[in-house]
């Protein structure tokens, strides 16, 4: 497993480093404080993945915090980890069935009102504050890792495959029925996920180029991987740790952020950040 550290602008990342972004996540802070939990989340879950043999590797601005920054991006609030979808199902299963007083895995299989796609691997305890009808509905809504999966299939397929996921499902947030907004979200998921994905998934076989998208219903369409890119995986500091990150990190970058060097402006970062806690703290309360 090689370092993913050869490609950089040694000069561009030494200047980076040199910056000082103490005003976003100060020690002390909200919001380093909760970052540092995310880092011990995510080592449980690293850990959980070596002793399965479950290959995965940094995601989003996880990876773009690693090579940029070697750890969190100063302003970011969550951590983005993907898998192939073989092991994502691998890995959801065994989360599914962690006994753990602390963490939950959150999914569709463990929570009606939870419609994403993707799992996050969270505490049971606490509560992130966001600007979101369906947060009001979790079970939990502590501080967690998303967890994501990639499969290999087309465009066009994960574009139809959003498309009637976000139809069928997006209107059930304003339900405030408990019985009829759970009902509405099983009779969406079952037409999506089996009988409209099925043959997304056939028609995402006719994939002459082989790439890799999110799986279907997650979104981010553009996003389409060559799989030279994916695998075998090489490793990036973050945080202090040493952590997989996919084969062509730079390549991957540009797939998601084109040039992942530039710095984002103020109104950006403003709209990078999830929570409203760590905008009131940054920013000042509006």
């Amino acid at each position: 497993m090689k370092k993913m550290s050869i490609f950089t602008d040694c000069k561009f990342m030494d200047r980076i480093r040199q910056m000082d972004f103490s005003r976003y996540n100060p020690e002390g802070s909200l919001l380093r404080r909760d970052q540092k939990e995310l880092s011990r989340i995510l080592k449980v879950v690293a850990d959980i993945c070596r002793d399965n043999g479950i290959q995965w590797w940094m995601d989003s601005g996880t990876l773009l915090g690693a090579m940029r920054h070697k750890g969190f991006i100063p302003w970011d609030d969550d951590i983005d980890i993907v898998l192939m979808k073989e092991d994502y199902d691998r890995l959801e299963k065994i989360l599914c069935e962690l006994e753990s007083d602390e963490f939950v895995f959150h999914c569709i299989r463990t929570d009606k009102d939870y419609v994403n796609p993707f799992g996050k691997f969270r505490k049971k305890e606490g509560c992130v504050k966001v600007k979101s009808k369906r947060y009001d509905y979790y079970r939990w809504a502590g501080i967690g890792i998303d967890i994501f999966a990639i499969e290999k299939t087309s465009r066009l397929s994960a574009s139809l495959a959003r498309f009637f996921y976000k139809l069928f499902i997006n209107y059930t947030a304003h339900v405030r029925c408990r019985c009829v907004r759970h009902a509405l979200i099983s009779l969406g998921q079952f037409i999506c996920f089996r009988l409209l994905f099925p043959l997304f998934r056939l028609i995402g076989k006719i994939n002459p180029k082989g790439e890799y998208h999110y799986a279907l219903g997650t979104g981010w369409t553009k996003a389409a991987y060559a799989p030279e890119m994916l695998l075998p995986v090489s490793e990036a500091e973050f945080e202090g740790m040493m952590m997989p990150a996919p084969h062509d990190a730079d390549g991957y970058l540009k797939v998601l952020y084109g040039d992942w060097r530039k710095l984002p402006t103020e109104e950006q970062i403003r709209k990078a950040i999830h929570c409203q806690e760590y905008k009131d703290e940054i920013f000042g309360k509006e």
